[in-house]
């Protein structure tokens, strides 16, 4: 067996160029991923693990890659750190994978990076808090981050908020960890800028379903918006408090993993006018161009699922890595991707704009505030450029 070990010490003294990495063999390449499939927010876990599926089986459906078929490898970490520790163990040591590609949540990739990295595996895509698991990555050549920091996305889509709608007292819900913090650090920087203090905070757990204290605080403290650090179902769940508690004159802007079409179509009446930090073009794909409209007409018939535009972000980044490896050649090494990866740029209808790998995170991060309008999330700022 490859020693994971010894070969993360190699390339930490950059003599990996020639090094056969573990999960390349002559037939195939062995990737993995680790996602919530039994957690808070497993309900929308499908989309992502198909859409990396369809990109790598439309490569095996070509013959692979320069000779190589991918081999995909899914594991569970239930939104629970010590679970993803596990998962990402697993896929280390016991299947050998190349590469860990889109794992999910801010928590878990904190608890797993580090160890992917040191073991030698490219860490692609995380869907986290990219500038904390750069951090506690140690700035590693093989982490490759595409989600746009939630500090600075929120940052712009807030002073904007206050710019265009001149809020008087702001007020900040937050789950607690990784998450809450990256976001929490774009609301300070932008209420700084602004001249202006929090009325009112409030935490909340991974997995916590009533808000109802929160939102209280909320209201006693007289905000009239009210910034989220939410996901799925706890965005749905502040926006139904608020309503429910009659804080309609307030304003809900939710952080970029609360702005997707699946809180739009679940949370249904509830969510009707909130506001969210778009970093992404929210598509619906069976509404999409006629291009799209035929990927989404594929996912369907092969998963048997309307894919929604996480499906379709998760294909995207996929597909950035799927052209890496074919770049690096037949004779493949982590290195020789690493290097194609960092001179390659990708382009997706998804996008806002064409992507490129700057200091291993992808850029420009590119912000629209958008707001529910009729069921679905509507443009209502211009295109806000981070470089």
């Amino acid at each position: 067996m490859f020693s994971r070990a010894i070969f993360g010490a190699a390339l930490a003294l950059g003599f990996a160029a020639g090094a056969q990495a573990a999960g390349i063999k002559d037939t195939e390449i062995v990737v993995g991923t680790h996602l919530d499939l039994s957690g808070p927010v497993a309900a929308g876990m499908p989309q992502l693990r198909n859409g990396m599926q369809m990109r790598l089986d439309e490569a095996n459906d070509k013959g692979g890659v320069n000779g190589r078929k991918f081999k995909f490898v899914v594991e569970d970490n239930a939104s629970q750190p010590q679970v993803a520790v596990r998962a990402a163990e697993k896929l280390i040591n016991s299947d050998e994978v190349f590469a860990i590609l889109n794992p999910f949540g801010s928590g878990t990739n904190a608890a797993a990076v580090k160890r992917a990295v040191d073991a030698g595996v490219i860490y692609f895509s995380p869907w986290g808090a990219s500038a904390i698991l750069q951090k506690i990555s140690g700035n590693s050549p093989l982490l490759f981050t595409t989600i746009a920091n939630y500090d600075t996305t929120t940052a712009a889509g807030l002073k904007w908020m206050i710019d265009q709608y001149k809020p008087q007292k702001v007020g900040f819900i937050f789950q607690e960890g990784p998450f809450g913090d990256l976001l929490g650090a774009g609301v300070k920087a932008a209420m700084e800028e602004k001249k202006m203090t929090l009325a009112a905070t409030a935490g909340y757990k991974a997995g916590d379903l009533d808000f109802s204290s929160q939102v209280a605080r909320m209201q006693q403290a007289g905000v009239d918006l009210v910034v989220t650090a939410t996901i799925i179902r706890e965005t749905i769940a502040v926006a139904g408090e608020m309503k429910k508690a009659g804080m309609t004159n307030a304003k809900m802007l939710t952080g970029t993993p609360g702005r997707i079409n699946l809180v739009a179509q679940l949370g249904k009446d509830n969510v009707e006018g909130i506001y969210g930090v778009g970093t992404w073009n929210p598509l619906v794909p069976a509404k999409g161009s006629e291009d799209v409209q035929k990927w989404a007409a594929t996912f369907k018939s092969r998963y048997n699922l309307e894919p929604d535009e996480t499906g379709l972000l998760a294909y995207a980044y996929t597909d950035w890595f799927v052209k890496a490896v074919e770049a690096a050649g037949r004779d493949v090494t982590t290195d020789k991707v690493v290097a194609a990866l960092r001179a390659s740029s990708q382009s997706s209808l998804i996008f806002y704009d064409t992507k490129k790998f700057v200091n291993n995170h992808a850029m420009p991060e590119s912000v629209k505030v958008e707001q529910i309008k009729g069921g679905a999330w509507t443009a209502v700022s211009p295109l806000f450029n981070e470089k």
